[in-house]
């Protein structure tokens, strides 16, 4: 019963609008749903060095040197900032892929991927938000506390990934039909780029 309550929290928590969620989306709507997947890659892994660092008790140093979380919660702000002026500045969707080298696609997956990546790691609350969550659901009582870590952590992060795999094919399907008019194309590039900033101040305030 535990395990469903648990599973239940991170798919409510994984419903929440939030950054993460915001970037698989417009990422899939701007440059397609395999790009949002990689992406989501990016947020996966981010996830699951949130958890290690968790199990390790880095949360314990925010505690005691609040100085280091507001420094990191600053960091992951202006990188969230930086996301939308760069979404303000960019072309908006596009399906034109003729000309595209593989070389070309390669670079644009690793940023994509680097940039799910950062977007969680640089956010302190998603360290807090597994230190607290986690450690509810571990029992000294029912085997080793370190596997029931893992295990618990590889659910946070499968099931996570799950979630950002539906919204890159959600964006993705959203792609031609931004593309189809520079209008739309421009509603996209603001929309997104208000909720990144906005999700930045949220983070720094």
């Amino acid at each position: 019963m535990e395990l469903w309550l648990f599973i239940g929290a991170l798919a409510a928590v994984y419903l929440l609008p939030g950054p993460d969620m915001i970037l698989v989306l417009q990422t899939g709507s701007q440059q397609g749903h395999t790009r949002a997947l990689a992406t989501a890659a990016g947020l996966a892994v981010a996830r699951g060095l949130h958890v290690a660092l968790a199990a390790l008790g880095l949360a314990t140093l925010f505690a005691t040197a609040p100085w280091t979380f507001d420094a990191v919660r600053y960091a992951g702000g202006a990188y969230l900032a930086w996301i939308g002026l760069q979404l303000f500045r960019s072309p908006g969707a596009t399906t034109n892929t003729d000309t595209v080298s593989v070389g070309m696609l390669a670079d644009g997956h690793r940023r994509a991927w680097r940039r799910g990546l950062l977007t969680n790691l640089l956010n302190p609350k998603s360290l807090l938000f597994c230190s607290v969550l986690l450690p509810q659901f571990v029992s000294p009582g029912e085997g080793p506390v370190l596997l029931q870590f893992a295990l618990l952590g590889g659910l946070l992060v499968g099931i996570g990934l799950l979630f950002d795999a539906g919204y890159a094919t959600l964006g993705g399907s959203l792609q031609r039909w931004f593309a189809g008019s520079p209008l739309r194309a421009r509603l996209q590039r603001w929309t997104f780029g208000s909720l990144m900033i906005g999700f930045a101040l949220r983070l720094a305030a």
